[in-house]
């Protein structure tokens, strides 16, 4: 663990708050190492949540995993010879799967010291997506019906390039997104992702017709990220 914490490459602090953003890139990791970590992180926030000004943002890729949140149904699991592999976490949501190419993050943040509850915080992640994408010439919106990041939510040719999953408490949040970078979809045809029967799931290569640069998604998706929490922080 203390390896992985060691990977801190970023550190971020409000000019006015004094409120920071510790990220930690860390790489090509298993998932239940960094379910580990975040668990840490997210017990260290919720024992000092009225003092600390600390918060964390976890970049990874995951080897490959299926996780199925707390409310997911396992009837979503096509093949049956991969459910003893599912993982079943404490997250919202559905199954779905991680792996390789695949851009995860996990921001445990202690939402009332931005000012934000729940679904202003989702509404923040997606849009922090949606303007990742837009950078690379990708038109993503919302789906008025379902959380997540969408190309052409409204019509039959709907697909999914970002899921969402959330875990609160005392306004401390924890697990979070996985957007399909160069991400093999293969994968995706043992499950019926995020419980969805009728919609596709596509990757941001696939739209493009070619492998895209996964630091610079990063690197995008962190400076839109850190400019939605607060137009005030700057990197220390």
């Amino acid at each position: 663990m203390d390896k992985i914490r060691a990977n801190i490459n970023h550190i971020f602090k409000d000019t006015e708050s004094d409120q920071e953003l510790i990220c930690i890139d860390a790489g090509l990791t298993s998932f239940d190492t960094i379910h580990d970590l975040q668990l840490e992180l997210f017990k260290e926030l919720i024992g000092s949540y009225k003092s600390s000004v600390k918060n964390y943002l976890i970049l990874c890729e995951h080897e490959p995993v299926y996780t199925l949140g707390k409310s997911g149904d396992i009837k979503n699991i096509l093949n049956k010879e991969i459910q003893h592999k599912v993982k079943r976490i404490d997250r919202g949501g559905d199954i779905t799967f991680h792996g390789p190419g695949q851009l995860v993050g996990y921001p445990i943040l202690n939402l009332s010291n931005f000012k934000l509850g729940l679904k202003s915080y989702v509404d923040l992640l997606e849009d922090s997506i949606i303007r990742t994408l837009s950078m690379f010439e990708i038109n993503a919106k919302k789906s008025p019906n379902e959380i997540g990041v969408w190309l052409d939510p409204n019509n039959d040719k709907a697909r999914k390039i970002c899921a969402l999953g959330i875990r609160s408490s005392r306004f401390i949040t924890m697990h979070g997104f996985a957007l399909n970078v160069n991400t093999d979809l293969t994968y995706y045809e043992q499950i019926n992702p995020c419980g969805l029967t009728d919609k596709e799931v596509s990757s941001m290569a696939k739209e493009l017709g070619t492998e895209v640069d996964f630091e610079d998604v990063k690197a995008c998706f962190l400076t839109e990220f850190i400019n939605a929490l607060s137009r005030n922080f700057k990197e220390v």
